[in-house]
């Protein structure tokens, strides 16, 4: 269905939302359920339903994310792979990727992924070291971690690998450790976030209480600088304000979203935009299993964007890539005087050195870097 008069693309990418979780980490802001294996048939059953409804898109990119899509038991993940491979129409270079977490990594489930097609594994390390592993409550030690990293890369090359910064009482000759153990791997991409605290975690309970204690901001951003130097210094271009990646290894779904070409998604709590409408689905899973399950919708929240509010969402998401972005294409493609609509933005944003303009692209200074959410925030109007 077509919004607003206007002739959206269709979408290539598909996202698929596995919610479980053998623990819920106190930080996650995600939709998962822990302990609670007993859905998953239900829930791949309706998978399945949502799926089928989609009649057979053509597919350029999948994610599988979570939650914790490897904690399905092997029989699951089979039957999930083979859903999403019934349902959907791959063509061409697929990507297909899975987050994974280092724990569930195991000879057999890494070959049911590769007979499954995927070709890409996030594995969710955040760090190696003990204390902040306990902290962040994370299940595997740091050494399993590696094991992990290796056994995958032996068997799906093109691996990536979260690391968390800033955590409550970290150093920065800790985090550098983190970094300098990651970058010795085999992997050929890297995601690396600062802790946050986001409200209805257990971590924002415990923040607001005094029980952790936020870093420093300026300590804060010497360890991002920190893994921008280790990063390049190991072949790994920072492509995005958070991503860095070795030649060919950009996540091409992420790409997709930053771009706003516009996803499928299925799964509790997944977001998906199709033909100028976006829509999420209900987070809780036993409220989307139930809605499906009596023939009712699982969607929770929609809302028809509009061509403009859909070119400023792809200047903010786009500025934040280190190669910046055309400003008058994005505004062409969708039909719209974007340059007009964000004049007060770049204006105000060149004016504090934060970005460069020219004709043809905007790319945030090397100071930018340090204030993209601020810039992207001003896009959005």
């Amino acid at each position: 269905m077509a919004v607003s008069g206007f002739d959206w693309p269709t979408p290539l990418s598909a996202y698929i939302h596995v919610p479980f979780c053998r623990h819920r980490c106190g930080y996650c802001n995600f939709s998962v359920v822990a302990d609670r294996d007993d859905l998953i048939a239900r829930y791949l059953r309706c998978i399945d339903w949502e799926l089928k409804q989609l009649d057979q898109p053509s597919i350029e990119t999948v994610f599988l994310g979570g939650g914790t899509p490897t904690h399905l038991p092997l029989d699951a993940l089979k039957t999930l792979i083979g859903i999403i491979r019934r349902r959907l129409t791959f063509v061409g270079d697929v990507e297909f990727s899975v987050e994974a977490n280092p724990e569930d990594i195991t000879a057999e489930k890494l070959n049911c992924l590769v007979d499954g097609g995927v070709n890409r594994i996030s594995l969710g390390v955040q760090s190696f070291a003990a204390d902040k592993l306990k902290l962040l409550e994370r299940g595997h030690s740091g050494a399993s971690a590696a094991a992990a990293i290796e056994m995958a890369a032996a068997t799906i090359p093109n691996v990536s690998m979260d690391l968390i910064f800033s955590a409550p009482g970290e150093t920065m000759a800790g985090w550098e450790s983190d970094l300098k153990l990651a970058l010795s791997l085999p992997i050929v991409h890297l995601s690396t976030y600062a802790l946050t605290y986001e409200k209805g975690t257990a971590f924002w309970s415990r923040m607001t209480r005094g029980d952790l204690k936020t870093t420093d901001e300026s300590i804060e951003v010497d360890m991002y600088q920190t893994a921008r130097r280790m990063a390049a210094d190991a072949g790994l271009a920072h492509y995005e304000v958070s991503n860095f990646a070795k030649a060919e290894h950009r996540c091409r779904h992420n790409l997709a979203y930053w771009d706003g070409r516009g996803w499928y998604a299925a799964g509790p709590g997944a977001a998906r935009f199709v033909g100028g409408l976006r829509e999420v689905n209900h987070r809780s899973t036993t409220t989307y299993i139930k809605r499906i399950e009596a023939d009712d919708s699982p969607t929770g929240e929609s809302e028809a964007v509009t061509p403009i509010q859909c070119a400023r969402e792809r200047a903010a998401f786009g500025i934040r890539l280190m190669e910046g972005i055309d400003i008058d294409r994005i505004g062409k493609e969708m039909g719209v005087a974007l340059r007009d609509h964000c004049s007060d933005a770049i204006d105000r944003s060149v004016a504090e050195g934060l970005l460069e303009d020219t004709v043809g692209r905007s790319r945030l200074t090397e100071r930018g870097v340090l204030f993209a959410d601020t810039v992207a925030t001003r896009f959005l109007g």
